[in-house]
């Protein structure tokens, strides 16, 4: 399970004397701990689908700090928020190249129809793609593929 992992990684960090690494280790437990307390799951806990979502969710945050810290002119800061997604990114599944994902943005929307609209097909897609495609990169994707139809 990819809870257990993240504990288990975290001792290891702890024990190796990666300080930097087990914070951020700490903080996706937080984060996890704080998802299953708002779905009134917290005696169950989180399956791995929905803790790969709230990983996934972290790294989006530290991606986006990343990009404010660098318009900003902090890179050492962008560097590190970049170095924590890095971390992250080792837990979630590898993410789909650009020619998957039009692969699967162009079987949706021959799924779909002529009458294909981007809401949908982008909700199609993203529950095909789960944590694989980030969101942005779907909605781009799908709108370019209906600008080309």
């Amino acid at each position: 399970m990819l809870k257990d992992k993240l504990n288990q990684d975290i001792k290891t960090a702890l024990l190796g004397g990666e300080k930097a690494k087990a914070e951020v280790l700490k903080s996706l437990k937080a984060a996890i701990l704080y998802e299953e307390v708002a779905l009134k799951v917290r005696a169950e806990g989180l399956n791995d689908a929905q803790v790969q979502i709230v990983l996934a969710r972290e790294a989006k945050k530290r991606a986006d700090s990343a990009a404010i810290y660098q318009q900003a002119g902090e890179t050492a800061r962008a560097e590190t928020e970049l170095a924590e997604k890095a971390i992250i990114d080792a837990y979630l599944p590898k993410q789909l190249t650009d020619e998957e994902l039009q692969t699967i943005v162009t079987e949706a929307i021959a799924t779909a129809g002529a009458n294909a609209q981007m809401g949908p097909i982008i909700g199609a897609v993203k529950a095909k793609v789960g944590t694989q495609a980030d969101g942005a990169r779907i909605a781009a994707a799908v709108k370019a593929a209906l600008l080309q139809s």
